[in-house]
């Protein structure tokens, strides 16, 4: 085993996946001499060579058309998105061909394809470089959604996504890229698409999260471990979300709590109400709360502190369901 941070399980996944699988193929701006902006794929190209991991024009739209068209004609591309408000431009792509190739085709061709990409708030970022656009995809019938929290997780869920048939966003929290560190084997391990995890066992609330927002909950649950005694449920995919893990936590606590960085408006939050409410409205001992970003553009470096789920945040919102 070793003891890793988020940055090194990603690759170290990802050179193991390329040693192993020669149809895998990197690309991205800046991914193969610089390895990356975050240095993911350092490395990589020195290993595997220019072929297998090379450096991409300024052009999102057209890393995701090639990513198409090299995945359907039998590789398995692993393209960079430098950063997650960079991909807009590349949502013609994924929305109008990438999603829904496998059914244009009647499952004549697949999309086998990971789209790589740094997420989220916390570093004090420009704009575009602080956001998360994760509903936009979430929404989009055909892709898969994935965001790991830990090194563990991150290793297992890459490899994943690399063998998944289907097109993968896989979204990387940059707040903590390397703010965690654990043992991470060294071996082949994969962690399945589409099932949470819960991140610390509780009887009095549920508190679903993902992405970074993981490690404040966690936080939370220990500053109030002598008064209430929090489930942490870290979903890992969006989509397809794991509702049954869910509505289980829900009906066994009869409270929940939902944090995650996005908007409130259309965020993954109201779904998961809606979830709870279909199939487990009757075990509600208070309305669910969310935690959320603000339904604004988010903003720069001073003030964006004050637009993510804080601790203090989260914790309000878990003393208004006990006291309800």
């Amino acid at each position: 085993m070793a003891n890793l941070n988020i940055v090194d399980a990603i690759n170290l996944g990802l050179k193991q996946e390329m040693q192993k699988d020669k149809r895998v193929v990197i690309f991205g701006e800046d991914v193969g001499k610089d390895g990356g902006v975050f240095r993911v794929t350092d490395g990589l190209q020195k290993l595997y060579g220019i072929k297998r991991v090379f450096d991409t024009p300024l052009c999102e739209s057209g890393i995701v058309g090639m990513a198409i068209g090299m995945s359907a004609f039998g590789l398995r591309p692993v393209a960079e998105i430098q950063f997650e408000g960079f991909s807009y431009p590349a949502l013609d792509q994924l929305i109008t061909h990438a999603s829904r190739i496998r059914n244009r085709s009647r499952g004549r061709f697949s999309c086998p394809l990971v789209i790589r990409c740094p997420w989220g708030g916390g570093v004090k970022a420009l704009e575009h470089h602080s956001e998360a656009p994760e509903t936009y995809y979430i929404h989009t019938p055909g892709l898969k959604v994935v965001i790991p929290s830990t090194p563990y997780d991150a290793k297992g869920l890459i490899v994943s996504a690399i063998r998944d048939e289907n097109p993968v966003i896989f979204f990387e929290p940059k707040k903590v890229y390397r703010a965690i560190k654990e043992e991470v084997p060294e071996k082949e391990y994969t962690i399945p698409i589409g099932k949470a995890k819960i991140a610390k066992e509780g009887s009095d609330v549920s508190v679903i999260t993902y992405g970074s927002s993981v490690r404040d909950c966690l936080k939370v649950a220990e500053t109030l471990q002598d008064k209430y005694n929090l489930e942490v449920i870290d979903l890992r995919t969006l989509s397809p979300l794991d509702t049954d893990s869910i509505i289980n936590s829900v009906k066994k606590t009869g409270r929940a709590v939902i944090v995650h960085e996005a908007q409130k408006t259309l965020g993954l939050g109201a779904e998961i109400i809606a979830r709870i409410n279909e199939k487990a409205l009757l075990s509600l001992e208070a309305p669910v709360e969310r935690v959320t970003g603000y339904d604004i553009i988010v903003p720069l470096p001073k003030r964006e502190d004050l637009n993510r789920p804080t601790e203090k945040r989260i914790i309000k919102a878990i003393e208004k369901v006990m006291n309800f």
